[in-house]
């Protein structure tokens, strides 16, 4: 039986993220994927940059999605009102489903300035009124696999022979890899999954069209939506200096419409105000404090 053909990846579109000045005490803030292009991110909704201090993301609640945090810099504390409390540091992640009634806080750790990738990651319909849950995964606890000129980190999915230990209720694959100058990497995605990344540092060429992405610069890429969810794709990429490192993430359309308002994801305009309603009245819980 002859091998099954590997979907080749390309970039379908490309930018570099541009950054705002923010009221203190948030200092700084860009879009990496912004919320109004949901439809091309799907099962993603949006990724937001920050650099903030601590009282910027105070006590708040949140419904019907998923995020996943990654710090870059600074240390970023937890709260949550069941009692949950932690602190993280650069290269961790925390993974929130925000579920039916999530109410948490995200602050900087003392004088720090905070600096995180924030990514919103939609829930099924059918999945919106599952129960709050919230998972660390600290940056020595995500396998690597190894290649000649550098390594992958896996924090979600199956990579590279790999496991990630994040565990999110819609599956998605979340690698961090790192490359010296001249290296080479050819990554592994299911060919069903939408996909991007974002250049943390460096300078790197990704893609059969080779092109080119530095720091701050974003690809969204292409895939084969009527694909097999089994069948592998690959994105190849090559660094261009030294101390390459980007993030790809990926993950299956859901193909339901949505509705983006607040701190909520819901699939209509009556759910949102029934969150705030319920939010108001307490079916929440007490603050995160």
């Amino acid at each position: 039986m002859a091998n099954q053909q590997v979907f080749e990846r390309d970039i379908k579109d490309h930018w570099s993220v541009k950054y705002e000045e923010a009221q203190f005490p948030s200092v700084q803030k860009g879009w990496i994927l912004p919320v109004d292009r949901w439809k091309d991110f799907d099962p993603f909704i949006l990724m937001a940059e920050d650099w903030f201090k601590r009282g910027t993301f105070s006590d708040h609640p949140h419904r019907g999605f998923q995020t996943v945090t990654y710090v870059v810099d600074g240390r970023l504390e937890h709260i949550d009102n069941a009692g949950g409390r932690d602190i993280l540091e650069p290269g961790d992640v925390q993974y929130m489903n925000a579920g039916w009634t999530a109410r948490h806080a995200e602050e900087a750790v003392g004088e720090d300035i905070a600096h995180t990738l924030q990514l919103w990651l939609n829930l099924p319909k059918d999945q919106k009124k599952t129960p709050t849950t919230y998972q660390n995964i600290y940056r020595e606890d995500a396998p690597t696999a190894s290649f000649e000129g550098g390594y992958v980190k896996v924090f979600s999915g199956n990579i590279a022979g790999v496991q990630g230990p994040l565990n999110s209720v819609v599956p998605i694959t979340l690698s961090e890899i790192n490359l010296e100058k001249e290296a080479t990497y050819t990554h592994l995605l299911p060919e069903t999954h939408n996909s991007f990344v974002y250049v943390l540092s460096g300078d790197l060429t990704i893609g059969s069209s080779n092109v080119n992405l530095k720091k701050h610069g974003v690809a969204t890429l292409t895939f084969n939506e009527a694909g097999n969810d089994e069948n592998k794709s690959e994105i190849k990429i090559k660094a261009n200096s030294r101390r390459t490192r980007l993030l790809v993430y990926s993950g299956k359309p859901i193909k339901e419409e949505i509705v983006p308002y607040g701190p909520f994801v819901m699939n209509s305009m009556d759910e949102i105000k029934q969150a705030y309603r319920d939010y108001h009245n307490g079916l929440f819980g007490p603050p995160a404090k």
